[in-house]
């Protein structure tokens, strides 16, 4: 398990629970309150399992008398049609908290399998892969945790934890230089990194020392052959993020990392 768990976890169920249950399970009365029942849930795809945690609270949340019995945990691969839960409690909490446990299951058992297959895609290089802000609203540690159950590694969590200058704050200040030099002077104790556009801001950030995060002119930096081990690179688009270091990487491992990712697994009950 990516370790440690979301300090927020109990307050996005909560959350997740309220928007869809309202003030109550109108269907659920149809099934008799001592009705108790048994379930299981299958993952249909090949898939790195996250979210373990997430659909537990759900049900500890819902009816504590929910009983749940896992083969398997977060970071595992799992094959196509693994049993990798079994429930069992009254019936009306399993109809009730099913689609609020399996949504967390289905979304952050997504980010993992992707995240992992952008990470086999750099094995053996000195890649790294990295996330972004691009997350869910409100469920940005949950996905952020799903990126390392996926061996990935969390970028920034918001704008509050490091300097990040891109193209509008470069304008703003005149150049990265500058910029560099007011973010190093009001954020001393934070990084500080910046989205490059071409070769020439590319060796502009590399002289003054800092991260680099080209998002633009990826192929054209390769294709420069710069050889820098102490700067890094992310290539921005769908999460997960990928990050690179210069001069370790070839064009057809760059090409088979960009394709988009595809929608995500569906984990059901049957």
């Amino acid at each position: 398990m990516a370790a440690p768990l979301p300090d927020d976890l109990p307050e996005q169920v909560s959350r997740a629970l309220r928007e869809d249950i309202g003030p109550g399970d109108v269907t659920a009365l149809l099934i008799d309150a001592a009705a108790m029942a048994r379930a299981r849930v299958v993952c249909r795809e090949p898939a790195v399992l996250c979210g373990t945690a997430w659909f537990e609270a759900s049900f500890a949340q819902l009816e504590p008398r929910v009983q749940l019995k896992w083969r398997h945990r977060d970071g595992e691969q799992v094959a196509p049609d693994t049993v990798v839960c079994e429930l069992e409690g009254p019936a009306r909490a399993l109809l009730t908290g099913e689609r609020t446990a399996l949504n967390f299951l289905q979304l952050l058992s997504a980010t993992a399998t992707i995240t992992a297959r952008y990470v086999r895609a750099v094995a053996g290089t000195a890649c790294r892969i990295i996330d972004t802000r691009k997350t869910l609203p409100g469920l940005r540690s949950a996905q952020k945790y799903a990126v390392r159950c996926g061996g990935g590694q969390n970028h920034r969590m918001g704008l509050y934890d490091m300097v990040l200058v891109k193209e509008n704050h470069i304008a703003a200040a005149g150049s990265i230089a500058a910029a560099v030099q007011s973010a190093r002077a009001l954020c001393p104790g934070l990084a500080v990194e910046v989205e490059t556009e071409n070769i020439k801001e590319v060796a502009e950030a590399m002289h003054i020392s800092i991260g680099i995060d080209s998002t633009k002119l990826v192929r054209e930096a390769m294709a420069a052959t710069l050889r820098a081990p102490a700067f890094s690179s992310s290539v921005a688009g769908t999460m997960p993020k990928i990050f690179f270091w210069f001069g370790q990487m070839n064009t057809q491992t760059l090409n088979s990392m960009m394709v988009p990712s595809q929608a995500p697994m569906p984990i059901t009950r049957p």
